[in-house]
Protein backbone atom coordinates (compact mmCIF):
# COMPACT_ATOMS: atom_id res chain seq x y z
CA UNK A 1 0.00 0.00 0.00
CA UNK A 2 2.77 2.47 1.09
CA UNK A 3 4.00 2.00 -3.38
CA UNK A 4 0.66 3.06 -4.15
CA UNK A 5 0.14 5.80 -2.18
CA UNK A 6 3.50 6.93 -3.58
CA UNK A 7 2.48 6.65 -7.31
CA UNK A 8 -0.83 8.82 -6.90
CA UNK A 9 0.70 10.92 -4.83
CA UNK A 10 2.75 11.50 -7.71
CA UNK A 11 0.33 10.98 -10.31
CA UNK A 12 -2.00 13.92 -8.71
CA UNK A 13 1.02 16.37 -8.02
CA UNK A 14 2.02 15.49 -12.12
CA UNK A 15 -1.66 16.15 -12.96
CA UNK A 16 -1.70 19.54 -10.89
CA UNK A 17 1.20 20.38 -12.31
CA UNK A 18 -0.08 20.07 -16.23
CA UNK A 19 -2.70 22.07 -15.49
CA UNK A 20 -0.57 25.04 -13.98
CA UNK A 21 1.61 24.85 -16.43
CA UNK A 22 -1.38 25.17 -19.36
CA UNK A 23 -2.51 27.75 -17.49
CA UNK A 24 0.54 29.71 -16.93
CA UNK A 25 2.33 28.99 -20.15
CA UNK A 26 2.62 32.21 -21.29
CA UNK A 27 4.05 34.16 -18.39
CA UNK A 28 6.15 30.98 -17.39
CA UNK A 29 7.92 30.86 -21.02
CA UNK A 30 7.94 34.58 -21.10
CA UNK A 31 9.94 34.38 -17.59
CA UNK A 32 11.84 31.52 -18.51
CA UNK A 33 12.76 33.44 -22.31
CA UNK A 34 10.94 30.51 -24.34
CA UNK A 35 10.78 31.47 -27.53
CA UNK A 36 7.20 30.35 -28.94
CA UNK A 37 6.28 29.72 -32.18
CA UNK A 38 3.70 30.81 -34.59
CA UNK A 39 0.45 28.20 -32.72
CA UNK A 40 2.31 29.51 -28.99
CA UNK A 41 4.05 26.48 -28.45
CA UNK A 42 7.95 26.04 -27.80
CA UNK A 43 10.44 26.10 -30.48
CA UNK A 44 12.82 23.75 -28.70
CA UNK A 45 10.34 21.12 -28.69
CA UNK A 46 12.37 18.80 -26.04
CA UNK A 47 10.11 15.67 -26.88
CA UNK A 48 8.90 14.01 -23.83
CA UNK A 49 11.80 13.61 -21.63
CA UNK A 50 10.79 16.71 -19.81
CA UNK A 51 7.93 14.79 -18.96
CA UNK A 52 9.48 11.79 -18.67
CA UNK A 53 11.75 13.56 -16.16
CA UNK A 54 8.83 15.39 -14.37
CA UNK A 55 7.12 12.02 -13.37
CA UNK A 56 9.86 10.31 -11.80
CA UNK A 57 10.96 13.06 -10.02
CA UNK A 58 7.46 12.96 -8.47
CA UNK A 59 7.64 10.03 -7.53
CA UNK A 60 11.37 10.64 -5.50
CA UNK A 61 9.60 13.67 -4.22
CA UNK A 62 6.38 11.47 -2.59
CA UNK A 63 8.73 8.65 -1.79
CA UNK A 64 10.42 10.79 0.37
CA UNK A 65 7.67 12.24 1.69
CA UNK A 66 6.09 9.43 2.62
CA UNK A 67 9.32 7.99 4.10
CA UNK A 68 9.46 12.07 6.24
CA UNK A 69 5.49 11.42 7.09
CA UNK A 70 6.01 7.56 8.97
CA UNK A 71 9.11 8.71 11.00
CA UNK A 72 7.40 11.89 12.15
CA UNK A 73 4.07 10.63 12.93
CA UNK A 74 2.01 12.63 10.15
CA UNK A 75 -1.16 10.75 9.81
CA UNK A 76 -4.21 12.62 9.77
CA UNK A 77 -4.86 14.63 6.67
CA UNK A 78 -4.58 17.93 8.10
CA UNK A 79 -1.35 17.66 9.47
CA UNK A 80 -0.59 15.90 6.03
CA UNK A 81 -1.32 18.91 4.03
CA UNK A 82 0.42 21.01 6.38
CA UNK A 83 3.17 19.66 6.19
CA UNK A 84 3.29 19.44 2.67
CA UNK A 85 2.61 22.86 1.94
CA UNK A 86 5.88 23.41 4.57
CA UNK A 87 7.67 21.45 2.45
CA UNK A 88 7.16 22.47 -0.97
CA UNK A 89 7.03 26.20 0.72
CA UNK A 90 9.75 26.27 2.93
CA UNK A 91 12.34 23.71 1.57
CA UNK A 92 11.74 22.95 -2.09
CA UNK A 93 10.68 26.88 -3.12
CA UNK A 94 13.80 28.45 -1.70
CA UNK A 95 16.33 25.54 -3.39
CA UNK A 96 14.06 27.20 -6.58
CA UNK A 97 14.61 30.73 -5.41
CA UNK A 98 18.62 30.04 -4.49
CA UNK A 99 19.26 28.96 -7.77
CA UNK A 100 17.25 30.91 -9.79
CA UNK A 101 18.71 34.10 -7.94
CA UNK A 102 22.20 33.38 -8.83
CA UNK A 103 21.63 32.57 -12.24
CA UNK A 104 19.85 36.14 -12.65
CA UNK A 105 16.67 34.40 -13.58
CA UNK A 106 13.11 36.37 -13.38
CA UNK A 107 11.21 36.63 -10.46
CA UNK A 108 7.65 35.82 -11.89
CA UNK A 109 10.02 32.73 -13.04
CA UNK A 110 10.22 31.75 -9.33
CA UNK A 111 6.81 32.55 -8.56
CA UNK A 112 5.58 30.38 -10.80
CA UNK A 113 7.83 27.35 -10.39
CA UNK A 114 8.10 27.82 -6.27
CA UNK A 115 3.61 27.71 -6.20
CA UNK A 116 3.95 24.67 -8.59
CA UNK A 117 6.56 23.23 -5.80
CA UNK A 118 4.45 24.46 -2.78
CA UNK A 119 0.92 23.70 -4.19
CA UNK A 120 2.45 19.99 -5.39
CA UNK A 121 4.11 19.19 -2.30
CA UNK A 122 0.64 20.25 -0.56
CA UNK A 123 -1.68 17.54 -3.06
CA UNK A 124 1.51 14.95 -2.55
CA UNK A 125 1.11 15.66 1.69
CA UNK A 126 -3.15 15.15 1.26
CA UNK A 127 -3.18 12.27 -0.90
CA UNK A 128 -0.11 10.51 1.22
CA UNK A 129 -2.47 11.49 4.68
CA UNK A 130 -5.02 9.22 2.86
CA UNK A 131 -3.51 6.01 3.20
Amino acid sequence: MDYLSVIIAAIASYAFGAVWYMKLARPWMQAAGIEADENGRPKNNAGAMPYIIAFVSAVIVAGMMRHIFALSGIDTLGAGIISGFGLGLFIATPWIATNYGFAGRPRMLTLIDGGYATIGCTIMGLVLSLF
